[in-house]
């Protein structure tokens, strides 16, 4: 982003460089990303470059050292690091497509739920599911139900049918679920049966992707994996990720027709 604003401005890197008093080469690096950059740097960039209030705020968020100032800080040795920098920009997006095929993510869970999960992750120390726990519904979901950015869910079938828990946390799972998909507006969960065949994302684990409504040219996605995952910010993999989530939405339930089924599955459980 820093890149496109300074050539949209007509600046040369010798140009930015001296705004920030220092070598072109330091500018170049925090374009590549081979390096970081002060908040107080980044703004006075940002004000050379003309852009707005709006869009230096969401920017300077997202360069906040994951070790400092933030909720997350206290979580450090439960969240990866690639876990940590794509959640810190979750709680910036004003949009934000979730795919879902083999679990229910964290952001619809119950807090039992998340203690089941997180017990049987790796990469969650023993005796620490309850700080996970804590991540997941006091901060993470706090921001989520604070803001209410636009959030669409796909959830896998399979999500439903893996038994996480037991019956009792299964079946509070399902009830909340059927109470989110029927109370807010800015959310919509649509399940993708067994039954819809191949689709775009049928190779594939979860993912999520990002938008920023006060910066539109950017973007993030984040892929799931056992080491925290990846986040993607080319033009090109956001671009693909979204064909793909498009495309399987095609093959899901409608909302009345989730919300039925999250309610039956309940009922079956009790």
């Amino acid at each position: 982003m820093l890149r496109q604003y300074r050539e949209a401005h007509g600046f040369k890197l010798e140009d930015a460089a001296n705004v920030l008093e220092c070598d072109r080469s330091k500018i170049s690096r925090v374009e590549t990303g081979d390096r970081g950059i002060r908040p107080k740097e980044l703004r006075e960039l940002l004000t050379e470059y003309g852009v707005d209030k709006d869009t230096q705020a969401t920017l300077v968020a997202l360069t906040r050292p994951r070790n400092t100032d933030g909720w997350w800080q206290d979580y450090s040795k439960v969240l990866p690091d690639a876990y940590l920098d794509f959640i810190v920009a979750e709680g910036l997006a004003s949009r934000i497509m979730l795919y879902s095929p083999m679990q229910v993510p964290e952001l619809l869970c119950t807090g039992d739920y998340v203690h089941a999960a997180a017990s049987a992750d790796t990469n969650v120390p023993e005796g620490m599911e309850r700080q996970r726990v804590e991540a997941a519904l006091f901060y993470r979901q706090s921001i989520l139900f604070d803001r209410q950015p636009e959030l669409t869910v796909v959830l896998g079938e399979a999500a439903l049918k893996q038994q996480i828990g037991g019956r009792q946390v299964m079946r509070e799972q399902f009830e909340h679920l059927s109470e989110l998909s029927h109370e807010h507006d800015w959310l919509t969960i649509r399940v993708l049966p067994f039954n819809a065949g191949a689709h775009a994302a049928g190779d594939g684990g979860a993912f999520s992707v990002l938008h920023f409504s006060e910066t539109p040219g950017l973007g993030l996605v984040h892929v799931s994996g056992a080491a925290g995952g990846i986040c993607l910010d080319d033009a090109e993999s956001i671009a693909a990720y979204v064909r793909t989530f498009s495309h399987v939405t095609w093959y899901t339930l409608t909302r009345e027709q989730t919300h039925v089924k999250f309610h039956e599955l309940a009922r079956i459980a009790r």
